[in-house]
């Protein structure tokens, strides 16, 4: 498996697979990944500025200018990202953004493409 994601118990990036079920060298918890993904698609929903939910992997277009700090110029209304990821906190949308790299955006500030 290529993606292992990190121990939920201690967040330690070397867990490995054994069997059906992966395993933390470090702290020795066992978990099924199964089971982690969906607490996390049942406790992050993450809703666009028209109200529908947002999901890992969505493209969304921005749907007014966003002033960047250090920026020229501003991110304008329009602009189409691909390829999102959902995270926790005030800005809760990963992405990159060609022209200006990767930034953490407001999902009030976009609408699913």
């Amino acid at each position: 498996m290529e993606n292992i994601p990190p121990c939920p118990a201690c967040n330690s990036p070397y867990g490995y697979e054994l069997d059906d079920k992966l395993v933390c060298p470090e702290c020795s918890y066992e978990w099924k990944l199964d089971e982690i993904q969906e607490e996390v698609l049942e406790t992050l929903v993450v809703k666009d500025a028209n109200g529908t939910v947002l999901a890992d992997g969505d493209s969304v277009t921005i749907v007014k200018d966003l002033p960047v700090k250090g920026a020229p110029k501003p991110i304008k209304a329009g602009t189409k990202v691909k390829s999102i990821r959902l995270v926790e906190g005030d800005h809760n949308i990963d992405c990159k953004i060609d022209g200006f790299g990767s930034m953490a955006l407001k999902s009030e500030f976009v609408r699913k493409a």
